[in-house]
């Protein structure tokens, strides 16, 4: 039985997390990326080179790059978008020559991943990440004040931001932007003025523009990436719904069918996040994967808490909305199909125990990660005795 390659999300030499901590998680490959190196600027073979014999001297192997980014200008096709294009194909031209070769990325504008907040306490006295439609449509109404903001919210969640506004301290009010400007790509920490200038950006652009944009580069960058045997990998939406009022296209299972359609390439694929996609109740997890087939190229296994407000925090790794048995046990019938082991990483864990002492980048905490993998490994390892047995 051919099991998938568990991974560890690693933020480079600066990350708190050693490779040596990591080497006492029972992964034994990385997901990382150049994060100094400005985004939509060339990687060198030296610096990829650079990278890669730091992880090789740990005893782990450098799996997947989680991310090459790609620049807004392509996002948008304004400026030198084409410019940009050229330096991620160059890119994967010297990823390629270092033998790296399962690429991540997303297409989310102007925004990554985004909560409001990255402390919420669960009653174990642990913290997961957390998120707020009313303290998102707080900060988009009354702290960026984006033109007809309230529109992009329901009416009882503009009524619950409105309540919280008069309530809230300054200090919460600081706090919730704060977080959420951490989703936001930059080589420098952005403000309110920043965000309100990158969101102009997108004042004309649609939902079908964006897809069109998207589609552009791949048809551009895909076939690159089949000759030279790398595997790209989208990232969905996190969480995959419109944020302030920027159009999110990789959110849903018509989305991904599109995606994998608009370039039908086995260098074409997906990079299975059961935490995006788990946040979105129109979403039926089993059922994606299955479509994706053998075009998921990584994957992330994450849980999510949803309720009927549209409230979510993210759960232990088998407990919550998304059934990991369900996915893991289709994940190992996919890898029965294919010669090389699918990498898949815990997705972010939570703030418990000797961590809560220490100051890690949000998610990436070592314990909490290591409870995920733990359990997530014990899952793969009954589903792959049951499958051998005929169950």
């Amino acid at each position: 039985m051919q099991l998938l390659k568990p991974t560890w999300r690693w933020f480079g030499p600066a990350d708190p997390v050693t490779l040596q901590d990591i080497r006492q998680t029972d992964a034994t490959g990385i997901v990382t990326a150049l994060h100094h190196i400005p985004h939509g600027e060339v990687w060198t073979v030296d610096e990829i080179n650079e990278r890669k014999q730091i992880i090789a001297a740990a005893g782990l192997t450098w799996d997947v790059v989680e991310s090459v980014t790609v620049h807004e200008s392509i996002k948008t096709q304004t400026g030198n978008y084409l410019t940009y294009i050229e330096k991620y194909k160059q890119t994967l031209e010297n990823l390629a020559a270092c033998n790296i070769r399962i690429v991540t990325y997303n297409f989310m504008p102007v925004l990554d991943w985004v909560r409001t907040n990255i402390g919420y306490r669960l009653p174990n006295g642990a913290e997961a990440l957390y998120f707020d439609p009313a303290d998102l449509a707080l900060f988009d109404i009354y702290l960026l004040e984006r033109e007809n903001a309230a529109r992009d919210h329901a009416p009882a969640v503009v009524a619950e931001a409105a309540n919280r506004w008069q309530q809230y301290t300054a200090a919460q009010k600081q706090a919730i932007a704060d977080t959420i400007l951490l989703g936001i790509p930059s080589e420098k920490k952005l403000d309110i003025a920043g965000i309100k200038e990158r969101l102009r950006n997108y004042a004309s652009i649609t939902r079908n523009d964006l897809r069109q944009h998207l589609k552009y580069f791949l048809e551009q960058v895909t076939p690159v990436a089949e000759k030279l045997g790398i595997k790209l990998a989208i990232h969905p939406d996190d969480p995959p719904f419109d944020v302030l009022g920027l159009p999110r296209i990789v959110s849903s299972y018509d989305d991904i069918a599109f995606i994998l359609k608009a370039v039908d390439s086995p260098a074409n694929g997906i990079c299975y996040c059961t935490g995006s996609l788990g946040a979105g109740a129109h979403n039926d997890l089993p059922a994606i994967l299955k479509m994706i087939g053998n075009r998921v190229h990584f994957v992330h296994l994450r849980n999510v808490q949803k309720d009927d407000k549209g409230n979510f925090f993210e759960a232990d790794h088998l407990n919550g909305d998304v059934d990991m048995y369900a996915v893991m046990k289709l994940l190992l019938e996919l890898q029965q199909q294919q010669a090389q082991p699918i990498p898949f990483r815990p997705d972010h864990g939570h703030r418990m125990l000797d961590d809560l002492q220490k100051q890690t980048n949000p998610g990436y905490t070592t314990i909490g990660r290591m409870k995920g993998l733990a359990a997530l490994l014990g899952l793969e390892l009954g589903i792959a005795g049951g499958i051998s047995n005929g169950r």
